[in-house]
């Protein structure tokens, strides 16, 4: 059985909840990605993505060097250990839909790596187009109101 620590991209940056989402957005841009950990210390309390501080906040009208990463970041942050199998982890990805997910190691509890779509497909022994056709599925807008 292959884990995720085989696939998974170690040495992830991170941002604190009190950083600006003007800081977030220069660091994806800097890092080239769409999404970073969010961590009060060393412990893991959410993500924030690209999507985040468009939807979240800029379409709200917040200003982007006064909002903070704690106002508009995703709390219900998916998780899985380095120890779990890659099939487990991507089957788990497509049910909820998410292409990234924060690894945690089992024993420190500690945020140790994040996995994507694209790690699975290119570093995997199997296949991920079964996660990648459920993970594609147009889901429902969401329309919950959100925290400002």
């Amino acid at each position: 059985m292959q884990t995720i620590r085989e696939v998974m991209t170690p040495d992830v940056q991170t941002i604190s909840p009190q950083e600006t989402i003007q800081r977030a957005a220069q660091m994806m841009d800097d890092l080239n990605v769409g999404a970073i950990p969010v961590c009060d210390g060393e412990r893991l309390v959410g993500m924030i993505t690209d999507r985040d501080i468009a939807v979240r906040s800029v379409a709200a009208g917040q200003a982007p060097d006064r909002t903070c990463v704690g106002d508009v970041m995703s709390t219900d942050v998916r998780t899985c250990f380095s120890d779990q199998g890659v099939d487990e982890v991507m089957n788990t990805m497509g049910d909820v839909q998410i292409r990234r997910v924060p690894v945690i190691d089992a024993a420190s509890k500690q945020l140790v790596g994040i996995v994507s779509l694209g790690d699975i497909a290119t570093k995997s022994a199997g296949s991920a187009d079964e996660a990648l056709d459920e993970i594609s599925t147009p889901s429902a807008p969401d329309r919950s109101p959100t925290r400002h």
